[in-house]
């Protein structure tokens, strides 16, 4: 029987990995009941970093052999230039690995820039994973198709010397890209939407929806305060936040959200939580934060808006809490439809807030009725290569969906991101949704 220490290194990484995990199960089985929420939520977030930080470490070996073991042969090997080299692909691994670690101790007002370089080599690293994977995998095919001859020859050595070498080129430039795109302001994406029933007096009724900002480590008090401008200039009816507004604990980061309170649509400003909102495990400060500054979450209920020009003509805006506080069970949360939904009848039209497309569906499946579902979550994927996960995952990926007669689906790409300041293959959104009455 083969020991531990027999075992090679990316061996150990996935065996680490899965007791990491296991962890993780007997953290929620036998000290849920033995820690107060925000500590359990406190030790889950830990144990993710450390379970991520441990799947890392078999792509960390591999970037590792390929980008310097190889050439320890080389006639360079011995050079300064290779061992700045490999000091710059340490530093770029350990960068990456930490990114995870900031959520819990670097989150302020303003993003520091050990934030900033962490989550920038992880996006980098993601893409270099990629690049090296499908790199080999097409070498290896190759060499099937035509055969190895008798001895590997000098050109072979060359293609895989090349191999590497191309995969660092394509992340450098991919990643110069993604942070020229995150670093724009959000488009205004302007979107016109017929909802069965709603009153003739509501049509061209304005809505900008906002989703997934992701307040914490990368995003600070500067770019909300970017958002909440162009928000205003649009002058909308009515605002609502779809989750995934923050990464932190609301006392933490307070000071970045004062923005929030400049929001002042007519018809109010609604907010329903997100995955990420749970991770905080500080969801009740957050709504009352969120109310001091004259937002009022939507916690599986409802609200009639009424329109500006009758009061005998509205439609029901309701919120869901999002899925994820079932998975984490997260006390007095999780999606309830027939509570968010109560009072609100076929008669009138139906507008849904649900984070995350997988609930807009089970709600479908619930509730035929409803007209219009606001979610976000996917990101649009964010960066290559993730974006083909996001669209396999989830039932609606971004944009406008037709569903049955009378139903439509919005899925917004994110109003900022998720740590990795990037884009690519997707762009930060403001959407404007023009209501027209059908």
């Amino acid at each position: 029987m083969i020991s531990f220490k027999q075992l090679p290194l990316e061996a150990k990484a996935a065996v680490a990995a899965g007791m990491v995990f296991f962890s993780m199960i007997l953290s929620r089985s036998y000290l849920a009941e033995k820690l107060d929420l925000r500590m359990r939520h406190w030790v889950l977030r830990l144990q993710m970093a450390l379970f991520a930080n441990t799947l890392m470490l078999m792509g960390s070996l591999h970037v590792w052999r390929s980008t310097v073991t190889m050439f320890t042969r080389s006639s360079a090997a011995n050079s300064l230039c290779f061992m700045l080299w490999k000091i710059a692909v340490f530093m770029f691994l350990a960068l990456a690995h930490s990114s995870f670690f900031t959520l819990l101790f670097l989150v302020a007002e303003e993003p520091y820039f050990f934030s900033l370089a962490a989550y920038t080599c992880l996006g980098a690293y993601i893409i270099l994973i990629f690049f090296l994977f499908t790199l080999g995998s097409v070498e290896q095919a190759y060499k099937f198709l035509v055969g190895r001859g008798a001895k590997a020859g000098t050109g072979n050595k060359n293609r895989t010397a090349m191999k590497p070498v191309l995969a660092v080129m394509l992340t450098l430039v991919l990643t110069v890209v993604g942070l020229l795109n995150a670093s724009q302001p959000p488009t205004v994406n302007s979107v016109e939407i017929p909802v069965h029933k709603l009153p003739s007096t509501m049509t061209n009724l304005k809505v900008v929806l906002l989703s997934d900002i992701h307040l914490g480590p990368t995003v600070g008090k500067t770019k909300l305060a970017m958002i909440v401008r162009m928000v205003k200039a649009l002058k909308p009816d009515l605002t609502v936040i779809v989750g995934d507004l923050t990464d932190a604990e609301a006392e933490i980061i307070r000071p970045a959200v004062e923005p929030l309170g400049e929001l002042d649509s007519p018809l109010g400003t609604y907010f329903v939580t997100g995955n990420h909102e749970y991770y905080t495990s500080d969801v009740s400060n957050w709504f009352e934060l969120l109310k001091s500054f004259n937002i009022q979450p939507l916690h599986n209920e409802n609200v009639k808006i009424v329109s500006p020009k009758s009061t005998d003509d509205w439609f029901c805006l309701a919120g869901v809490d999002d899925i994820e506080a079932d998975v984490l069970r997260y006390s007095g949360h999780g999606m309830d439809l027939k509570k968010a939904l109560r009072g609100c009848s076929s008669e009138h039209a139906i507008v849904l807030l649900a984070h995350q497309p997988i609930a807009a569906k089970w709600a479908l499946q619930e509730r035929p009725d409803i007209n219009l579902v606001l979610s976000g979550h996917t990101h649009g994927g964010q960066i290559f290569p993730l974006n083909a996960g996001a669209y396999l995952l989830n039932p609606f990926f971004v944009g406008l969906y037709k569903v049955g007669q009378n139903t439509f689906v919005y899925v917004s790409p994110g109003t900022m991101y998720f740590g990795i300041p990037m884009r690519l293959g997707s762009r930060a959104e403001i959407t404007e949704i023009i209501l027209r009455s059908a």
